[in-house]
């Protein structure tokens, strides 16, 4: 009877001691992926946010680094190590590039704009010879689904004019409301973008305005080009419109991202911020404010430039980063986007544009003028051919038109979620 006793004793103990290890075991799993999880986001955030020669706090909460030209993200790629920084570009779309058309603290230009509508100026700018970034922190990080996705679009987010069958509709979760020309070789695009400030339902989905310049096939190699303005709580951390640039090599997979949070793009331009708030924004029935983005292919050197408004040269994406845009572009997009998670199992009211549908009209309903595009001769021509496309128009709609002040323009968004999309 003791003996039993005893080894029930010790049985016990022993449980209690199995217990006691799982439970320590668990906790310093748990400690040791958070802390692992740590380090991988410090080593990220060493990687982006690079050594400033001076800071500038925005009142929206950014901090815009100052950071030496020649330090920026793009030259930690190793095609880039020797590359010499080509300081403008050599033609412009309108003809030879003219130096008026660069920006720098020491040019003033008629056809540079007197307004910067980026919220930082108030405080600030940074000096000749470094460009503004704005620092990433370890919340923006951590908001990712994990620090190699941090800064990149989820697969297939491009709108497919053809191919609008329902199943697609739900598996991508993104919908759009764009104007396109395709079936031609397209050496850039511009447009004057209509920038206002939408809600956002949940703090994955985002909201933006933005050209799409696309070369190869809508699969896996897909190469794309974009720039304009989005409100994305989750990139950001806020609900601020912001201008913003994105590229990638192999449809969203593992090449490219946002602004400069990766190698890419190369940045010449001290005035600008990618990723930096845009203000003011326009108001219902109230003041319109818009950006213009011009991107086209230098026929010479063959690098993509991006021009926002009419006299800033932000920078680059140099050519080798691309395979089918290596040469030219298949298809231009002009639209909006914006993702759908059904959260409650009904769409989204998310925004698009204003919010507004496009039959409302001018300062009602967001607008893309002077839509156009660069042809094979280097000058910026009127689209042929422009379609149009949505998912589902009860929800986010668009609307072409064509006049003497606007060119080829077109109204577009919604309010996503209504009576006719529930």
């Amino acid at each position: 009877m003791a003996v039993n006793l005893r080894r029930e004793k010790v049985a016990r103990g022993f449980l209690v001691c199995l217990c006691l290890w799982g439970v320590f075991s668990l906790s310093y799993a748990a400690r040791s992926g958070v802390s692992k999880q740590k380090f991988e986001v410090k080593k990220h955030l060493n990687r982006l946010n690079k050594p400033a020669v001076k800071s500038i706090q925005s009142p929206d909460g950014d901090v815009i680094d100052c950071v030496p030209i020649t330090k920026q993200p793009a030259f930690d790629h190793p095609f880039l190590k020797d590359h010499k920084i080509q300081m403008k570009p050599n033609y412009h779309p309108e003809g030879l590039f003219d130096d008026n058309k660069v920006s720098s603290t020491s040019t003033k230009s008629k056809d540079k704009e007197p307004h910067i509508p980026q919220l930082w100026h108030r405080y600030g700018k940074c000096p000749e010879g470094t460009i503004p970034m704005r620092r990433t922190k370890e919340d923006d990080v951590l908001r990712a689904s994990s620090v190699k996705r941090y800064g990149k679009k989820k697969h297939r987010s491009v709108p497919l004019p053809k191919s609008a069958e329902p199943d697609l509709i739900n598996q991508s979760g993104h919908q759009h409301a764009i104007a396109y020309v395709e079936g031609d070789k397209y050496y850039g695009a511009k447009a004057t973008i209509n920038v206002w400030e939408p809600k956002i339902q949940q703090q994955n989905e985002f909201s933006l305005s933005q050209i799409w310049l696309l070369g190869g096939s809508f699969g896996q190699d897909l190469n794309s080009i974009e720039a304009g303005w989005q409100v994305s709580p989750d990139l950001y951390g806020d609900n601020n419109t912001r201008l913003f640039t994105y590229w990638t090599s192999d449809a969203y997979q593992a090449t490219g991202c946002y602004n400069l949070l990766c190698s890419g793009f190369i940045q010449i331009n001290s005035d600008i911020a990618m990723g930096a708030s845009i203000s003011p924004v326009s108001g219902y029935r109230n003041s319109q404010y818009d950006i213009s983005i011009l991107i086209w292919k230098d026929p010479k050197e063959g690098h993509w430039w991006m021009q926002f408004g009419n006299g800033y040269v932000l920078g680059y994406w140099p050519s080798f980063l691309f395979s089918y845009l290596t040469e030219s572009a298949s298809m231009i997009e002009w639209g909006g986007e914006v993702v759908n998670s059904q959260a409650d199992g009904h769409h989204t009211s998310t925004q698009m544009g204003s919010g507004r549908f496009p039959e409302e009209g001018f300062s009602k309903a967001s607008y893309f003028r002077n839509i156009q595009v660069v042809d094979s001769s280097n000058n910026l021509k009127a689209p042929k051919g422009l379609g149009t496309f949505t998912e589902q128009s009860n929800c986010y709609d668009v609307q072409p038109g064509n006049n003497d002040d606007w060119g080829h323009f077109f109204y577009y968004g919604g309010p996503g979620k209504n009576e006719n999309c529930p």
